[in-house]
């Protein structure tokens, strides 16, 4: 029986070398019983590609009468997209959007120059027990659009292709894998993808991106002689094609793209590569000088 890895700091070896240059297992926080495991940023690694941010929500069970309740509150400089494996979330922006996100669907939300949103559980659901379970990432935006329109889009599931086979069904989320792409725009080349895997099931991930990690969200998957058990982010050696082997049934996630145009500073909800402009953002918010949320009269003090 293999052991887990990622309980200590020593890769295993494939013939060329690591195949897994790094395991980053995100230690979870309560907030008010809704557990958050936080995989990027990390002291291991700040970004994988674009990604600068990747958050494990739940699952979590909200009793009748309760439920998730995140207050307005400003991005600069990322996209953030929304995943959800299980429940729905309201979200409601500075543009005037309101849009519920369900299992299998994307909310990708572009801050650009500057966006406030809230994310909730909607009035509707709140009398009955509800849960709650999937993904959230930032996307941190390329120098040249950092400070682009704020956007946000909707991407139904029915609109994310999906390839299936050989005990395997991924869903696209961005980017192109297996030969289809997914209708989300993005800034920079990159790739995202919901992959579930039967036990035996294979899946290549191939060395068209230099920066590539794969999160084990449930089972476990071997990689090269390891076995890596639910909960921890794999970052791959690149260069090469690699693949992932369920040896129980599992779920994975697999992202990446190029190396970003330099590093980014990141600070609460902002993103930028320049250190001055989160100092203006978070001067901005504590001015009040971001747009509102209309319908939504809270929001999240600066912290201190």
């Amino acid at each position: 029986m293999s052991r887990l890895a990622g309980d200590d700091a020593e890769p295993m070896l494939g013939p060329d070398g690591p195949l897994v240059e790094t395991v980053i297992v995100p230690g979870a926080r309560d907030l008010g019983g809704f557990e958050v495991r936080r995989a990027l940023p990390s002291k291991e690694r700040q970004m994988v590609g674009p990604f600068v941010f990747f958050d494990h929500m739940g699952p979590a069970v909200f009793d009748a009468g309760r439920g998730l309740d995140v207050r307005p509150h400003p991005h600069i400089g990322l996209a953030t997209v929304t995943y959800l494996l299980d429940g729905e979330i309201m979200h409601r922006d500075s543009l005037g959007t309101v849009q519920a996100i369900q299992p299998g669907a994307v909310n990708w939300m572009t801050a650009g120059r500057g966006i406030v949103h809230s994310e909730r559980t909607a009035a509707e659901l709140r009398p009955v027990e509800k849960r709650l379970y999937g993904i959230q990432t930032w996307v941190a935006l390329p120098q040249a659009h950092e400070e682009t329109a704020p956007d946000f889009v909707h991407v139904g599931r029915d609109a994310l292709p999906e390839v299936s086979g050989e005990g395997k069904h991924v869903r696209v989320i961005a980017g192109e894998m297996f030969g289809v792409r997914s209708p989300v725009k993005t800034f920079s080349d990159m790739f995202y993808a919901d992959a579930a895997l039967e036990e035996g099931a294979s899946l290549p991930v191939g060395a068209e991106h230099i920066e590539r990690a794969a999160y084990v969200l449930e089972g476990s998957v071997q990689v090269g002689p390891e076995t890596y058990g639910a909960g921890r982010l794999l970052v791959l050696r690149p260069g090469d094609p690699i693949t992932l082997r369920a040896q129980t049934a599992a779920r994975v996630l697999v992202l990446g793209g190029e190396p970003m145009d330099g590093p980014r500073h990141v600070w609460w909800n902002l993103v930028s590569s320049r250190r001055e402009r989160i100092e203006q953002a978070k001067a901005d918010w504590r001015a009040g000088r971001f747009d509102r949320v209309a319908g939504d009269a809270e929001f999240i003090p600066l912290p201190e």
